[in-house]
């Protein structure tokens, strides 16, 4: 028996053994359709989507995707309109508002994915609650970071005074919980909706960058840039939080009554939230703090244009192995007893998916890079390509990751990031000065590598023994 955060306590839960099928006509190759044929693509397809941990992982991936495609096309356009200069200073202000709006709203997603699915009743206030904590925090640390502008370098110089720094702390907070939002809706089983919310956001982003491009062609905080990303983010969050509070959860809340007659309470969350956080803010300081601090060493705006582009598409393929991480944490959660063969097949999935893209990516990377200008090649390519191939060990990081969110045990968690953290920021500081911008690659594929190694014993346990593995405490 385990003990579920310390409040409430969970037997164990028996599967019944399904009765062995005798080998058929099918052979070796795999199981027939009934009309004698093997299942195809669309019928797999099919089977998968009525799976709710590939559904929502499909959908997040989905929605990963058209973000790809999408910010290719708003990148491609900011740098066509835009100066290198602007550009670079636009990316700049942009990394520094998603440091900290991301950094302290990612931090909390964990919890949401782990906690929504059984809150109940409560689901509405456990929602808030996750954004106005993950706000104040991400306003805080800003706030923080605009007192002390003069120690991140020159290109921060402008959001310094009030006007620019109210600015800049609203938009963190907005983004903050636009970036919650989707945790919600796929905690919900609802994130069939995240790729519709993406698309229409990222359209009308492409939009107002254009039409600024006359009106607002400087870079910085009140460049045609960074307001074509914030004012369109601002607007999606009134019809998205009426969606998910007015429609989702009640919903939600009835379709839970029984499963989740007993929500956790707020000691259980808060001891959940004491590992899963320090280990996934220090997670999160990788994908956000690090573009910070290298505008800062660059001084350079076009060189970091240059950087922030192959960065970018290299954390979008990351996210592709988060996507189905986050949907194993949320089915984890729902159903404990199918943990084992829902990390098995989220493995199966996600490599089946990254694979051919790390390939596309490893091989196509200059001509990628190419399409934005003359010299992003030449400069991102390394950093490119060797952020794909660290995706791979990055999968068993998520997965395992997600697995242990799904049985509570925080402490382990928090173990496993804080070291990945400190491994990667500390190895970045080393190489940078003898490889440039291709070091943040170098430091991410060995240290990922190095951690996906020593974890992969745990899952090998999980998927092995099914869910006794869980009576292991932390």
């Amino acid at each position: 028996m385990t003990r579920d955060g310390g409040d409430r306590t969970t037997g164990p839960t028996t599967t019944p053994a399904t009765p062995a099928t005798p080998a058929g006509p099918a052979g070796p190759a795999g199981p027939r359709t009934d009309a004698g044929r093997r299942p195809g693509l669309m019928d797999r397809l099919r089977k998968d989507l009525r799976n709710p941990l590939f559904l929502q992982g499909y959908a997040l991936m989905i929605n990963t995707g058209i973000t790809a495609v999408l910010g290719l096309g708003y990148w491609f356009l900011a740098t066509h309109l835009y100066t290198a200069t602007a550009f670079g200073e636009g990316q700049a202000v942009i990394s520094a508002m998603r440091l900290f709006a991301s950094l302290t709203g990612l931090a909390f997603a964990g919890a949401l994915a782990r906690f929504i699915p059984v809150a109940g009743r409560r689901t509405a206030e456990f929602v808030l609650r996750g954004y106005a904590i993950a706000g104040a925090t991400g306003l805080v640390a800003a706030l923080g970071f605009l007192l002390t502008l003069p120690m991140w370098g020159e290109v921060y110089t402008h959001l310094g005074g009030f006007g620019p720094g109210l600015f800049f702390l609203a938009s963190v907070l907005v983004w903050t919980v636009f970036t919650l939002q989707d945790v919600t809706l796929a905690g919900l089983r609802k994130a069939v909706w995240v790729p519709v919310n993406s698309l229409a956001f990222g359209l009308v982003k492409m939009g107002m960058l254009a039409a600024l491009a006359v009106a607002l062609p400087q870079g910085g905080l009140f460049g045609g840039i960074f307001v074509s990303w914030i004012v369109p983010t601002a607007i999606a969050l009134v019809p998205i939080s009426w969606f998910i509070f007015g429609v989702i959860i009640p919903r939600h809340v009835k379709d839970t009554e029984v499963s989740a007659a007993n929500p956790p309470r707020l000691r259980e969350v808060g001891r959940f939230l004491a590992g899963d956080f320090p280990g996934a803010f220090s997670i999160l300081l990788i994908l956000y703090l690090v573009p910070v601090i290298v505008a800062g060493w660059l001084d350079d705006a076009p060189t970091f244009g240059y950087f922030s582009i192959a960065h970018t598409l290299g954390s979008m393929i990351g996210l592709l192995a988060a996507n189905m991480a986050v949907s194993l944490t949320v089915e984890g959660s729902f159903n404990a007893a199918q943990l084992a063969e829902s990390v098995r097949n989220a493995l199966r999935r996600t490599f089946l998916i990254v694979g051919p893209v790390i390939a596309v990516v490893v091989i196509g990377a200059p001509l990628i890079l190419s399409v934005f200008g003359p010299g992003f090649a030449e400069a991102g390519t390394p950093l490119l390509r060797l952020m794909a191939i660290a995706v791979l060990p990055q999968t068993v990081i998520e997965i395992c990751l997600s697995m242990l969110r799904a049985q509570s045990r925080a402490r382990r968690l928090a173990l496993i990031q804080i070291g990945m953290a400190v491994l990667v920021l500390t190895s970045i500081v080393v190489l940078f000065p003898h490889f440039g911008i291709a070091a943040v690659g170098y430091a991410m594929l060995g240290s990922q590598l190095l951690v996906a190694v020593l974890i992969f014993p745990n899952i090998r346990k999980v998927i092995s023994y099914g869910t006794m593995s869980q009576v292991s405490a932390d």
